[in-house]
């Protein structure tokens, strides 16, 4: 079943968790989960600078009582691998959605070095990882990574597959795709 509007289930699953605070690097892959953010009053949509800010900004929001959620793209989990001992070290759940780059259809050979790596440098740091490749079932996985991360409170990763949100085009100014 491929299902077009994944993102807006994400989203509900996300606010079925409970999540109220969503971090993201800016990502085209996550255009519209931060889209829906933004538009919803009940939720804080935080942009950071950099991913590890977003590991730093979820850990807090658990200490003060409140679900968050950290968007990011593959090519920043590299940037986290030091902070990924804060949550683990307190006992605070992190849910990580990252979308894929350097894989499928990439143009870019600078991201498919951490693209590669992006799975086995999350299990190497802790984090459980679940990767999805078809659009019916991200909204499923999103719903279970996020009760294992806040029910059990431990670090887990949603990889988006690039096949799934689609490969990036590079496009130089005036040319036609």
């Amino acid at each position: 079943m491929n299902t077009p509007d994944w993102p807006d289930q994400v989203f509900a699953a996300l606010k079925r968790a409970e999540v109220r605070q969503i971090a993201y690097v800016p990502d085209a892959g996550h255009a519209r989960l931060i889209t829906r953010a933004h538009e919803d009053p009940s939720l804080r949509a935080v942009v950071l600078t950099t991913e590890e800010e977003g590991i730093a900004l979820a850990t807090g929001a658990w200490l003060g009582g409140v679900r968050a959620a950290l968007l990011m793209q593959s090519s920043g989990v590299g940037n986290c691998i030091n902070m990924l001992s804060l949550p683990a070290n307190c006992r605070a759940p992190l849910l990580m959605l990252v979308t894929m780059r350097g894989e499928w259809g990439e143009f870019n050979p600078w991201q498919v070095p951490m693209g590669q790596a992006t799975a086995p440098v999350l299990r190497a740091a802790g984090v459980i990882v679940h990767r999805a490749t078809e659009a019916g079932e991200v909204a499923p996985m999103v719903a279970a990574a996020a009760a294992l991360a806040y029910d059990s409170r431990v670090s887990v990763a949603v990889l988006l597959s690039q096949s799934l949100i689609g490969a990036k085009q590079f496009v130089t100014k005036g040319a036609t795709p």
